[in-house]
């Protein structure tokens, strides 16, 4: 895929994230992993007024183009990158319920079988840091080492995947498993979960199963 397709995939990523109600404004981000580094949204412009000549690229090393600014979390990206070969696509933003879970400094645990979405049998939650620093970029890095989604204490989620089809998937995954998670913790603070062996089955399940899309199916 060349950089303008690239570039116009993660806007239009960006502008389902907020249809879907998973962002607000400008708050998220969203990147794909290209050539030698990513291409990332801009900081501070509105999804619906992005082209993709606005789309940043920044290189695995931390350089980016002199004219553009990227996203203050750019550096969590790459090192979302960095923890985890098989994913191309890294989603990130303030959705609600997810948000609410990373303020109790919760992770998600399986308190449902979709939770294996994740890659893991719950969803961490790290540590907090100020954003766009380097400390929440070490955070981060160790999460994806854990799951491909992960929350962020006072601050967010984020989700990795293949690509940024199947990244917005499981960050809309996350989204409703954080909700009924909140929604049982309202009945009792301390839920029944699937046991590890069950989830371990479940996992193995997930290898083939979860969203598809064109470049997944035989032709």
């Amino acid at each position: 895929m060349n950089r303008d397709q690239l570039a116009q995939d993660i806007i239009n990523t960006c502008i389902e994230m907020n249809k879907l109600g998973l962002n607000q404004g400008t708050a998220g981000n969203v990147s794909a992993r290209y050539k030698e580094g990513m291409l990332i949204t801009p900081s501070g412009i509105p999804y619906e007024k992005l082209v993709p000549e606005q789309i940043v690229y920044v290189t695995n090393e931390g350089q980016f183009e002199s004219d553009k600014i990227p996203s203050s979390e750019w550096l969590f990206h790459l090192a979302y990158y960095k923890a985890r070969s098989d994913i191309n696509a890294v989603v990130h933003n303030h959705a609600v319920n997810s948000t609410a879970v990373s303020i109790l400094n919760k992770p998600i645990p399986a308190i449902h079988y979709m939770v294996a979405a994740s890659g893991a049998a719950e969803i961490p939650c790290v540590p907090y840091a100020t954003f766009g620093s380097k400390p929440l970029a070490d955070f981060v890095q160790q999460g994806a080492k854990q799951s491909k989604a992960i929350l962020l204490q006072h601050h967010g989620m984020i989700a990795g995947e293949q690509n940024l089809e199947k990244a917005l998937w499981l960050a809309h995954e996350v989204e409703v498993l954080a909700e009924l998670y909140l929604k049982v913790m309202a009945i009792t603070e301390q839920p029944k979960i699937l046991d590890t062996g069950e989830m371990a089955t479940v996992l193995e399940k997930f290898k083939t199963y979860g969203l598809k899309v064109s470049e997944d199916r035989p032709s």
